[in-house]
């Protein structure tokens, strides 16, 4: 008969056991030193190793013949207990045997020698299912049992049992069992099973496991079921899962406030039979991925993803300001708990991104938090923008925060004549239309983590935004000549687009000159003038006179 992957693989000596060594070397060690307790009490998440423990320490403390604290695995008690036919291990479920009788029938047998073991083990799995009066009834057998009796309790809400127990019993915490060893053991019994897993895969059913080794060798049950070359399209399919691209797409949609465009998508994902909740946890799974790389100099340790993924996320999360993350993970997390109560799901979703997509609609104190960021980072962008270059909108309502601007309409012009381009922006007419950068110094805060060597430069300088400039101005020279190279050029937009949202270009801050100092050459006015009327202007070396438009302005 077919045996499934978590039971077949189910780990028969201390030293298989995944990700618990705080566990497996200590009980050894006692095993070794001949210090058995009477009572144990092994607590953690689902799958990471507590039933499979209590059976080899079971074995362990009857084998006759134990090699270094495990069990040797041939002998006659350790084959019997593989069977299941072991008369002396005794493996009670607390779920459906929680009463006082059940209890009182255990205290009785307990009083009978073993029937071939050196010791009785008694295994209660989910001990925190008993009820008040069965707890009572074990109290007094477990602090003084019989010297052939071995106590095994399991739980996973360790919270739930009496003090008067947890004193009586020697405490092991089982740990979740780290991605990338999960993500080894999977990559061994498919290697054992004669299939393929990639590594992407492995990651991501460790990943979907959340700490348990049991649920992730299920998941990679039903994927071999449906291939023999485990993929993570593979694991995608058989989970049910959105994959990694539509999350990135959906978040990217919600940055832009496109509404539209996620409704789409996530019509698109549910015409595919994909779950709603099991989506919404994926989507609030990827904001925690970026609220950590936004808060953390390095996540890696945190996000057990390839680092091909990890450098998406990383650019995503530049892009995205902090409070539109947490505004989302904490949107997300209201829809999953509302399909939970049984409201649709779908609309509960769609009700969400819409949230997202536009925070206006929101009163929640994330998007109110929100909303101030984005005029607190919208006020110098708006008030550098020149009056006749904006389009009023509709009703005369200007653009909401953060969003993208409307693109300006030029009036039309009197004649036919071609249209010329406009000069580019002197620094003297930025400067005069810059206005300070508030945020600079927690830009600067972040080039540190980038470069401490650029932070340096830069102590004690002040930034300025005009238009589509950042203009900066520094006491050092050094801080423009560092600058100057293309890769701390890019370290310190990545800075500013992380804080302010926006890619802005570079250039120095060039104080605005007095008044009578900007006066045209009315010689270089009447030049212009002549070349309106088709007039060539040339010197007196036969080169064309320049006109009286300033030069473009050239960013670092």
């Amino acid at each position: 008969m077919y045996q499934v992957l978590y039971r077949k693989w189910r780990p028969r000596r201390f030293a298989d056991v995944v990700g618990q060594p705080q566990v497996t070397v200590t009980l050894q060690n006692e095993l070794k030193a001949g210090r058995v307790a009477h009572a144990y009490l092994f607590t953690g998440s689902r799958g990471t190793g507590k039933t499979t423990c209590a059976k080899i320490l079971a074995k362990a403390v009857n084998c006759l013949h134990p090699e270094n604290g495990d069990p040797c695995g041939t002998c006659e008690f350790c084959r019997a207990s593989e069977e299941g036919g072991a008369m002396d291990v005794v493996e009670i479920d607390a779920a459906s045997n929680n009463g006082v009788d059940n209890i009182r029938s255990l205290r009785e047998e307990a009083n009978f020698t073993p029937a071939a073991a050196r010791y009785r083990v008694y295994i209660i799995d989910e001990v925190h299912m008993l009820s008040v009066g069965a707890f009572n009834a074990l109290l007094k057998t477990l602090e003084e049992p019989p010297p052939h009796v071995i106590f095994i309790l399991a739980t996973t809400e360790v919270h739930k049992l009496p003090a008067t127990i947890l004193s009586r019993c020697q405490r092991f915490d089982f740990r979740r069992i780290p991605a990338e060893e999960i993500a080894g053991r999977l990559a061994y019994v498919a290697e054992q099973e004669g299939a393929a897993l990639e590594p992407e895969a492995g990651l991501l059913l460790a990943r979907l496991a959340d700490g348990g080794m049991r649920d992730a060798l299920s998941l990679l049950d039903q994927c071999l079921g449906r291939s023999r070359e485990v993929t993570a399209a593979v694991v995608n399919e058989t989970a049910g899962l959105a994959g990694r691209e539509p999350l990135f797409e959906l978040a990217e949609h919600i940055r832009l406030r496109d509404a539209a465009a996620s409704l789409e998508q996530i019509a698109a994902l549910y015409e595919d039979s994909k779950d709603m909740a099991r989506l919404c946890e994926e989507l609030s799974s990827h904001f925690r991925s970026l609220m950590l790389i936004k808060t953390m100099k390095d996540a890696r340790r945190l996000l057990a993803v390839p680092e091909e993924e990890y450098g998406a996320l990383e650019k995503q999360a530049l892009a995205i300001p902090l409070s539109a993350v947490l505004h989302g993970l904490d949107t997300l997390q209201d829809a999953l708990e509302r399909m939970g109560r049984g409201a649709d799901r779908r609309t509960e979703m769609e009700m969400a991104v819409i949230r997202l997509c536009s925070p206006e609609l929101d009163v929640s104190p994330s998007a109110l938090l929100r909303r101030i960021e984005a005029l607190e980072q919208g006020a110098p962008r708006r008030a550098a923008s020149p009056p006749a270059a904006e389009a009023a909108a509709p009703g005369g309502q200007t653009p909401a925060p953060d969003s993208p601007a409307p693109p300006a309409r030029r009036a039309p012009e009197k004649s036919a004549a071609p249209e010329k381009a406009a000069p580019a922006a002197s620094s003297a007419e930025l400067a005069r239309n810059a206005v300070p950068l508030e945020a600079w110094p927690e830009i600067l805060r972040i080039v540190k983590n980038y470069s401490a060597t650029i932070s340096a430069a830069f102590t004690g300088s002040s930034a300025y935004v005009s238009g589509d400039y950042v203009l900066i101005d520094a006491p050092r020279e050094v801080a423009f000549e560092l600058l100057r190279k293309s890769s701390q050029r890019g370290k310190m937009r990545d800075a500013i687009q992380q804080v302010t949202g926006k890619v802005y270009k570079l250039g120095p801050y060039k104080p605005a000159a007095p008044e009578e100092e900007q006066q045209e050459d009315p010689l270089l006015r009447l030049a212009d003038r002549a070349r309106d009327a088709g007039i060539e202007v040339t010197g007196p070396d036969g080169r064309e006179e320049p006109s009286g438009g300033a030069p473009p302005e050239q960013p670092f």
